[in-house]
């Protein structure tokens, strides 16, 4: 990866760990909670995140400018899923990632 900025390298970072986060979080925690966990559209938001997450770190690392469009995408959706796991509780590490995640790629997109 020697080719990617640091700046470029650090959203990488922080979408791979945003998805395994949110992926985790939602097959594991939340299927398990129950209840506000699994009601379709927080469910949805959570699979939306992790993907979005998936592929702007894949942009990024195949080095297309596409990347700035998934990654504007990829935060505001991070935001969203931050706000909701954050509303429902108990999901704190899934919104310290989607906010990290939100706020690199918001970065990245600029």
């Amino acid at each position: 990866m020697h080719h990617l900025s640091p700046a470029m390298k650090a959203c990488i970072d922080d979408c791979l760990a945003c998805y395994a986060t949110c992926l985790g979080t939602a097959m594991n925690h939340c299927l398990e909670a129950g209840g506000e966990h699994v009601a379709p559209p927080h469910f949805r938001l959570m699979m939306a995140c992790a993907e979005i997450c998936r592929t702007s770190a894949h942009f990024m690392l195949i080095n297309t400018p596409h990347h700035a469009h998934t990654c504007r995408e990829c935060a505001e959706i991070c935001a969203e899923c931050a706000d909701d796991c954050a509303r429902i509780g108990g999901m704190e590490d899934c919104v310290r990632a989607c906010r990290a995640c939100a706020e690199s790629c918001r970065k990245m997109a600029a």
